[in-house]
């Protein structure tokens, strides 16, 4: 059985024992022809959840930076990514993009515009769906490099970010550690450029899926740099640069999440061959040792906190 196969298999049983009796339930049937797509998101979410485990674990046993005897800050990373990768915010991604993209479309045909593809605007993408995704992919992850340096250009905007910086036990489940404020932020970031280069709505969550998978390897605790080809894809080395406590607020490096070569083009790159210490000396202690809740309202209040002073 083919991936692929399987894939839709497990989101055909989600669909029809979990997803279809609570949409009958509230009378919500309106939805159920997109429930299959929902179910079939969240089954990637998880996989890209258990492929990401199934790598960077024995990484982070055979060669890590750092060893900690109490984990607790871990495991609210954890509850992080099973939220942001599994939970509600795949579906809610998914729905709102495809809602918007409907009437926005139908808004510009009944105008007399009918938005452009990528493989419209580049006619030799046509029959190449997969150089088409990664194209895809760099475009967003240029758009990704301006609004994480411009997280730590804006000392409000920072105020939510510092809670991605001020964990120091920064492992593979800390990329998503980050204030519901600042996702909702990146989330209309890249929801604006989805709709700007026309992305199939159901090609919108899995490559944030891929992103984000390339983006936890880089945050693992692992002792390890793509040597010669660190130019190419982000290492861990590369970005813990970015997480050092000498790098953490305004003044940073390496913003890239997946490729580099923004970081190259726009002067922000450190190649340095060392692994420094992470965390944000002055983030409040909440934000790298308290839990999922006190990390939100901490965040909110330094957020708000700010906005008065400014």
């Amino acid at each position: 059985m083919s991936i692929d196969r399987l894939f839709s298999n497990l989101a055909g049983y989600m669909d029809q024992y979990a997803v279809l009796p609570i949409l009958y339930h509230f009378h919500w049937m309106e939805w159920d022809d997109l429930a299959f797509d929902w179910c079939l998101i969240c089954v990637y979410g998880l996989f890209a959840v258990i492929l990401t485990y199934a790598i960077c674990w024995p990484l982070e046993r055979w060669r890590p930076i750092e060893h900690w005897p109490d984990q607790k800050a871990v495991l609210v990373d954890v509850f992080y990514t099973l939220l942001s990768r599994v939970g509600v915010l795949p579906v809610i991604t998914f729905l709102l993009f495809y809602q918007v993209q409907t009437v926005s479309t139908a808004w510009l045909v009944n105008l007399g515009f009918i938005p452009p593809t990528l493989e419209e605007l580049v006619p030799g993408l046509f029959g190449h769906p997969y150089l088409t995704f990664w194209i895809y992919a760099l475009i967003l992850d240029f758009a990704d490099y301006w609004r994480h340096r411009l997280s730590h250009s804006f000392r409000a905007w920072y105020a939510l970010h510092a809670l991605h910086h001020a964990q120091r036990q920064m492992s593979f489940w800390s990329d998503d550690r980050n204030h519901l404020l600042d996702d909702v932020i990146t989330f209309l970031w890249f929801f604006a450029i989805g709709l700007a280069i026309g992305i199939p709505p159901l090609q919108f969550p899995l490559l944030i899926l891929l992103l984000r998978f390339i983006e936890s390897f880089s945050h693992a605790n692992i002792k390890l740099s793509f040597g010669p080809l660190e130019w190419l894809i982000v290492s861990p080395r590369f970005h813990r640069l970015h997480h050092g406590l000498r790098a953490a607020g305004r003044n940073s490096c390496n913003y890239g999440g997946v490729f580099p070569i923004w970081d190259i083009i726009f002067r922000t790159a450190d190649f340095s061959p060392i692994y420094l210490p992470t965390g944000d000396a002055r983030a409040p202690e909440a934000l790298a040792t308290g839990g999922y809740l006190e990390q939100q309202i901490t965040g909110a209040k330094m957020f708000f906190r700010t906005l008065v002073k400014a």
